[in-house]
């Protein structure tokens, strides 16, 4: 595989990521409140809820880049697992910044923010594709398997805590 082809799944990855992201922002209301559908789309206006719509669709992206790129470069599955986590820790810790400033959120930036994380986790990813970082393929699919279990999981039994709170109920 050569940097050509990687750079070129790269790019689809980003609008694929971007687009299931809009999408999975909606796709729980359309669904009815579908249970299973609530494992990866937003549920609500939370931080929590948000990051769902970074995460599942770069787990696809991964799966699906896996058969593309990965079964050739030694690195991809690393590399897309800390571009997924840089991702999402962008998005927590620009908007608790952000908001910490002003004191409310504006949805435009938080959607800036969405496309800021995913171009920069996906460009970060890329990097360390190209540069064929050392990986341990084991503990990158035993992160990944642990954040969506995490995801489901405080989907239905959610915290008491600032990051699952919808600043939309009062």
């Amino acid at each position: 595989m050569n940097k050509k082809q990687i750079e070129n799944y790269q790019m689809f990855s980003i609008f694929f990521i971007l687009i299931l992201g809009i999408l999975f922002h909606f796709t729980y209301k359309l669904s009815g409140e579908n249970k299973f559908v609530a494992w990866f789309s937003a549920t609500n206006e939370s931080v929590f809820e948000h990051l769902k719509l970074v995460f599942f669709p770069m787990l696809l992206s991964i799966i699906i880049g896996y058969f593309y790129v990965g079964k050739n470069n030694s690195s991809f599955l690393c590399a897309k697992t800390i571009g997924v986590i840089v991702a999402m820790a962008f998005i927590v810790i620009f908007f608790y910044t952000y908001t910490g400033i002003l004191g409310y959120n504006i949805a435009i930036i938080d959607t800036a923010s969405f496309f800021i994380a995913t171009i920069g986790g996906e460009y970060l990813a890329y990097i360390l594709t190209i540069k064929k970082i050392k990986c341990n393929k084991k503990l990158a699919i035993i992160i990944l398997l642990i954040i969506a279990s995490s995801f489901i999981y405080f989907t239905y039994h959610v915290p008491e805590l600032g990051l699952f709170k919808d600043p939309t109920i009062i």
